[in-house]
């Protein structure tokens, strides 16, 4: 490296998905390595609608690590972020790039800063799995920059130790997290259990609640849930391991109906392991629960399960139906009790796959208005509107795993500095 003497800058730029847990990953046996205290099973989100793009880059002018979230730089200095970089550093290996005339030897790398910037195209730590997909991007773009000669399983056990469902946003599909039983974290991966192509059917309709911060992080929370809560040992020891069995089974034969008791009743029981803690904490709000209410009366008059619902560490619901059809139906009950508010655009309120919107007759805020009760209302009850308290529902799809994009335009780094475009 040494006797190259004009400046260079080398990039990688990569996209990766966020997830969502339908068998939910709470409570740690080790903060450190953030080791779990029980398997989860999670659905990988489709990129096109949310996902993180990270840019990474190297240069021998950079004199620190430095990173940029959303066009704000932010210190690298914590532990997560530096476990991260020292794992993917002792893995590299040499990189030449020929047309550059630029050549990295394996020891290098530790003498050499990298330049971070990611952006996510949804809130930040508003429950919505940024974390995830974040620390997953990091850990592929610089897998990618270095030459790290490690598949993905190999690299979800360094992911995870920047953010514990990181790890499941290196595979597309439904991905497991296996708890491992080792103590230096050696067999705490996550495994593909199918594609996106196997259950491509399913819809998922996600209605954004609030995408403000939430008052008690993930990490905290679990933290005193595991100190406080005794129903959380119960969960992790008898309930889980039965759970993930049969969830397994479900995904493997498409039986939505199992899938959804399975997923609905994670999800309340792990909201009922917060309530548990001491102090309790709420990640759900009244619209939470209202939503639960809207899917509980129609699956019930349906006779079948049309959709499942479920809820990470955030008051925003995560909806999955069984197909195009429930899903169509389904926005339009969202769209009836949950109208946006007067000013609101149409185009902004309903986000991702806008062709459901089609498929539902709704063009504009006036189709939304005219929308009838749904048949499971009984005609004694008003039915009952909640203008505003929904900021906007995505519509997307179960999607692939990690993408290196090779477009330079889609970077986030300039190419010539390595500092933010």
């Amino acid at each position: 490296m040494a006797e190259q003497s004009k400046k260079w800058v080398l990039m990688v730029t990569a996209q990766t998905p966020t997830n969502i847990a339908v068998i939910k990953y709470w409570g740690k046996r080790d903060e450190n390595l953030i080791l779990a205290i029980n398997d989860s099973i999670s659905v990988t989100l489709d990129p096109a609608h949310l996902c993180t793009t990270t840019t990474v880059a190297v240069s021998p002018d950079f004199d620190q690590d430095r990173m940029w979230l959303n066009g704000k730089e932010i210190s690298l200095a914590g532990g997560r972020y530096q476990n991260c970089l020292r794992e993917i550093r002792a893995r590299a290996s040499d990189v030449e790039d020929e047309k550059k005339g630029i050549k990295i030897t394996k020891n290098d790398w530790q003498n050499l800063h990298v330049h971070v910037a990611s952006y996510n195209n949804f809130p930040t730590a508003a429950g919505l799995a940024s974390s995830a997909a974040g620390f997953a991007c990091l850990v592929f773009s610089l897998a990618k920059l270095m030459n790290v000669q490690e598949d993905n399983g190999r690299l979800s056990a360094i992911a995870r130790q920047g953010s514990g469902s990181a790890c499941r946003s290196l595979f597309g599909g439904f991905v497991k997290w296996v708890m491992g039983k080792e103590e230096d974290g050696s067999d705490s991966i996550a495994v593909p259990l199918v594609d996106e192509k196997h259950w491509d059917e399913l819809v998922i309709i996600i209605a954004v609640v609030s995408s403000r911060q939430k008052e008690t992080s993930s990490t905290s929370g679990m933290r005193d849930s595991v100190e406080t809560s005794s129903l959380i040992e119960h969960r992790a020891k008898e309930v889980v391991p039965k759970r993930i069995i049969k969830m397994e089974e479900a995904i493997q034969n498409r039986d939505f109906p199992t899938f959804a008791q399975l997923t609905c009743s994670d999800s309340n029981q792990f909201h009922a392991v917060c309530m548990d803690t001491t102090p309790p904490i709420f990640y759900m709000n009244d619209t939470s629960h209202r939503i639960i209410v809207c899917v509980e009366k129609w699956n019930r008059s349906e006779g079948t399960t049309q959709v499942a619902y479920t809820f990470d560490a955030g008051p925003n619901a995560v909806l999955i139906a069984r197909n195009r059809k429930a899903a169509t139906l389904m926005l339009q009950r969202l769209l009836f009790h949950f109208p946006p508010n007067s000013d609101t655009d149409l185009n902004s309120y309903v986000i991702g796959d806008k062709s459901i919107l089609k498929d539902a007759g709704i063009q504009d805020i006036k189709d939304v208005d005219a929308l009838p009760p749904p048949p499971e209302i009984k005609d004694k009850i008003p039915a009952q509107k909640f203008k505003g308290e929904i900021s906007y529902f995505i519509c997307t799809r179960p999607g692939r795993g990690p993408v290196l994009l090779t477009d330079e335009s889609q970077a986030l780094l300039n190419p010539e500095t390595g500092l933010p475009k």
